[in-house]
């Protein structure tokens, strides 16, 4: 249609927001419909291991924006979207996982090979996924980074076994989510920011999370003011980052 933006316009839409317009007002169930589109963002073994936390209540965005030391970008947003990695849930996550792919097994494949692919799919999601995601003040990813490079000596391997590296796992996936949210907004035409610089007990404690939660990203939401942009966009140039095997 007409109206619709390329995807490549989208993404040059898309800047970082230092500074919102509050006589313009966001749609707080368009936002609500960016951050369903962000769940279908791929992500590790689609254990989805994240929360969102859309906030509109201006007194916790005000709390929030304290939180992020009173930066221009959180005290003239009009809402917030807190991106949590909960990697605290993954026995429960895979537990679903696994009830869906046996779905799938009964209702996509031939009957005789329901028994093979269910078994397949109650290993890993039964045994694989919580031996991977456990944590045990970091022996438990000792043992697992250890048996990686045992393996390692004979055939290919995956080394990033560590408590840590998994942490890191969870993070990148909730990252993924908090771009496409990103992008789902700029298609609306709502600008958002990408804040770092923040204190995360402060923001666990605002939204009352949990322990086993963790901070992956908070996004100011808004519509840009005029020289709420700044400057010019620039990036490396292409040939510097770009190799081509």
């Amino acid at each position: 249609m007409e109206n619709e933006k390329r995807f490549s316009e989208i993404v040059n839409f898309r800047r970082s927001t230092r500074h919102y317009d509050n006589s313009k007002a966001l749609d707080p169930e368009k936002v609500k419909s960016c951050i369903e589109l962000a769940t279908l963002a791929p992500n590790s073994s689609n254990m989805q291991l994240w929360e969102f936390y859309h906030v509109t209540d201006t007194g916790i965005l005000q709390k929030l924006a304290r939180a992020y030391h009173s930066q221009m970008a959180a005290t003239t947003a009009q809402e917030m979207v807190v991106f949590v990695t909960r990697q605290d849930l993954f026995r429960k996550r895979a537990r679903k996982m696994m009830e869906l792919e046996i779905q799938n097994v009964l209702k996509n494949s031939q009957p005789q090979k329901h028994e093979k692919r269910i078994k397949r799919w109650r290993q890993y999601y039964g045994i694989v996924m919580p031996l991977l995601y456990a944590r045990f003040f970091g022996v438990l990813g000792f043992i697992r980074k250890t048996v990686g490079i045992l393996v390692g000596i004979f055939r290919p391997s995956m080394y990033q076994l560590s408590e840590s590296d998994m942490r890191v796992v969870v993070h990148k996936t909730c990252g993924l989510a908090a771009q496409t949210f990103m992008l789902a907004m700029a298609e609306t035409g709502y600008d958002t920011c990408p804040m770092e610089g923040f204190d995360s007990r402060m923001v666990k404690k605002i939204l009352k999370l949990p322990f086993g939660a963790g901070i992956n990203m908070v996004i100011s939401c808004g519509i840009r003011k005029e020289g709420g942009i700044w400057g010019d966009r620039m990036r490396i140039p292409f040939d510097e980052v770009y190799r081509r095997i």
